[in-house]
Parts: C-alpha cells; sequence; structure tokens
C-alpha cells in the first residue's frame, strides 16, 4: 500500500506558499498597498505549483516544458490592463511555483533560492540600492509656464502646489484652446 500523503509535495508547497506570502503581504502590499490582485498572484501561483508537479512526475520533453511555461508566463487579462510592475510579480509568482514544484530534491537549495528571490525583489523595491523615482500626471490650468526658458519657474510652481519634490518633467499634450496642458512629473520618493 503507497503511502497516502507524498511529504514531498506538501514541504514543497509550504515552501511555496511561505515565498508567496512574503513576496506579496510584506513587500507587494507594503509598497504599493493594492490587494486586488491577490487572487490572481496566489491562483497563478497554485495553479502552476500542481500543474508543475504533476507534469514532473510524467515523461515530458523540455521543449514541452519550455512550451507549458511560456505559455503560462504570456497570460494576460484582456479586460484589465495590468501595470508593467504587476506583471512582474505576477511572472515572479508564476516562477516561484515551477522552481519550487519541479526544483532541486533538496529542500536547503529550494529555501535558499526562495530567500535570494524574496531578498532580490525586496532590495529592489527598497530604496538601499537606489532612490525609487515615481510619477504622475497632472493636468496644469495655464501654458504660460510651458516655454524651455521657463522651465526652473515651472518646477517651482508645481512643487509648491503638488508639494512634491519633482527633479524633472515632461510635457505630454498642450491644448491652446483651453490654455491647458498635460504633464508628467517625475519625484524620488521617501
Amino acid at each position: 500500500m503507497g503511502e497516502l500523503i507524498d511529504f514531498s509535495l506538501v514541504y514543497k508547497y509550504l515552501i511555496n506558499l511561505v515565498t508567496v506570502i512574503i513576496l506579496f503581504r510584506f513587500i507587494y502590499y507594503k509598497n504599493y498597498g493594492k490587494n486586488e490582485l491577490f487572487l490572481t498572484f496566489f491562483g497563478f501561483n497554485t495553479i502552476i505549483f500542481f500543474v508543475s508537479y504533476l507534469l514532473n512526475t510524467v515523461e515530458i520533453s523540455t521543449g514541452a516544458g519550455f512550451g507549458l511555461f511560456a505559455v503560462f508566463s504570456i497570460l494576460r487579462y484582456r479586460t484589465e490592463g495590468i501595470c508593467a510592475k504587476d506583471m512582474t510579480y505576477l511572472f515572479i509568482s508564476i516562477a516561484i511555483g515551477l522552481l519550487t514544484a519541479v526544483g532541486s530534491k533538496s529542500y536547503i537549495e529550494l529555501e535558499l533560492l526562495c530567500f535570494t528571490i524574496i531578498t532580490l525583489v525586496f532590495l529592489l523595491e527598497s530604496s538601499w540600492l537606489f532612490s525609487r523615482e515615481s510619477s504622475k500626471t497632472i493636468f496644469y490650468d495655464s501654458i504660460a509656464l510651458i516655454k524651455p526658458e521657463q522651465k526652473e519657474d515651472f518646477v517651482a510652481e508645481l512643487k509648491q502646489r503638488t508639494g512634491l519634490n519633482i527633479h524633472r518633467l515632461k510635457i505630454d499634450s498642450v491644448d491652446f484652446l483651453k490654455d491647458s496642458c498635460s504633464i508628467t512629473v517625475y519625484y524620488y520618493e521617501k
């Protein structure tokens, strides 16, 4: 009589789950404050983990395995636009599920791999390596200051009005009829 519970599956899934919880609850949510994609991140991760684990137990060619990974990694929702950072986190979620499901038989190697991924994402999302630049699109009610020679005055005016420490800006569009413009301002988060 075979084992009722495959402890390898349970332990690998626990490594996977703990990694994803740390990644999305303590890094993603802390930085972006969004939780509407948690189901997507956890759902994709779990599905990829179990499908990959089960496919790893049967004979499958390397090309078919890469093809499966490619199909899962290019999935996008067509009804809602997902920004590049959210897509990156979705890809990381998929990759963690795949790596923990078919990765090394050594649990220490899997734990180190997951720890490395978490540490790298944490460092890239923090301001320890470099300042994080953010941007906002602003609709400005006057085009009097958009001339290149008045750039310093324009930045000072925008800093005063928004309270942001703007270091550069880009004029996206100008509406001469309404005497307004659309501007993207760039600033460093504290």
